[in-house]
């Protein structure tokens, strides 16, 4: 990333993500979540000077700067790995409590069509807008894989049978987040 796009506004997008990770953390450190992870991995990212201008292009905004911080919601960007459902809403509350909240965009109760899960937190930190992504390890799994699949062209060929087949294994992961929490619930309650 260069420093001219973003120019003198760079340092403090960090300072909000980094804020936005240090109430990630101050969540872990203050919730009871017995024997298990809250979190399993967190990854943030400043959104590249290219990335950004491309999704303006895609969007018919002014590839500018102040396109990509005032109206894109995604220059900023936190993602939260938890090894449960009940995680994601531990981190939502917490966060809810912390920081404005602009949009909830609920990929776990509506997954999109392709199959796609993900709880998607827009908050507004230090003037910024900061995407906020909340999965489980499967959710995070399958958006990882069905990237190299999809984007990166490793798979050719029928595109219907393999969005069928995308679809079926998000589902199958969904059912399996379920029944992980199913299991830790029955096991907190013993």
């Amino acid at each position: 990333m260069t420093d001219s796009f973003y120019g003198d506004e760079l340092a403090a997008m960090e300072r909000a993500r980094d804020t936005v990770i240090s109430a990630i953390e101050e969540i872990r450190a203050e919730d009871r979540y017995g024997n298990y992870k809250l979190v399993e991995h967190l990854l943030s990212r400043i959104k590249t000077e290219e990335s950004a201008r491309e999704k303006c292009r895609r969007r018919g905004l002014p590839e500018t700067r102040e396109s990509a911080l005032r109206i894109l919601t995604d220059a900023i960007g936190v993602r939260a790995v938890c090894p449960f459902l009940s995680g994601i809403y531990t981190l939502r509350d917490g966060l809810q409590r912390r920081f404005e909240l602009v949009t909830v965009k609920d990929y776990i109760h509506q997954a999109k069509p392709n199959g796609y899960r993900s709880l998607h937190l827009i908050l507004r930190v230090d003037g910024y807008y900061v995407e906020v992504q909340l999965r489980t390890i499967g959710m995070d799994n399958w958006a990882a894989l069905e990237h190299q699949l999809r984007y990166k062209k490793t798979v050719r060929g029928n595109r219907e049978l393999l969005n069928r087949e995308l679809k079926r294994c998000a589902e199958e992961l969904a059912s399996t987040d379920i029944s992980m929490q199913t299991i830790k619930d029955m096991i907190d309650e013993e």
